[in-house]
């Protein structure tokens, strides 16, 4: 008597190509945070919250963790939703606007909130879409 045992494959991309283009998206965001909060600065917007400086290269650090926990997400996305980009798309999509509420109430003028929440927009929009184009649908 023989058994077969049946196991359901789920398509899962190369989790290396997944995280190559994550860490380089984060890399690119990271740059162009710090390059949006520097054209800001260098225009006459504060970076000042709380009457503390923010120093640019904090846009770069926080973007880039939060980046990495934007992939540890895809990642386990990949692994374990049943649809990873439809459900990391619409996750990503709830955090980056809650993202902007912290923005919205800070002790900071209206121009300094606008650039910060523009530094979250252009994160987003770098990486995002390329970590979800290495999802399955």
């Amino acid at each position: 008597m023989t058994a077969t045992l049946n196991t359901t494959h789920v398509a899962t991309p190369r989790l290396g190509a997944l995280t190559i283009t994550g860490l380089a998206a984060a890399t690119v965001a990271s740059a162009a945070t710090m390059t949006v909060a520097a054209a800001g600065h260098a225009v006459g917007i504060s970076l000042d919250m709380g009457g503390a400086p923010i120093p640019v290269t904090g846009f770069g650090v926080l973007t880039a963790g939060f980046s990495l926990i934007g992939l540890v997400l895809a990642v386990a996305l990949a692994r374990w939703a049943r649809h990873p980009r439809r459900t990391f798309l619409r996750t990503t999509v709830v955090l980056t606007a809650l993202s902007l509420v912290p923005d919205a109430i800070a002790d900071a003028n209206s121009a300094t909130k606008a650039l910060l929440m523009l530094t979250h927009l252009v994160a987003a929009a770098i990486v995002v879409p390329a970590i979800a184009r290495r999802l399955t649908a």
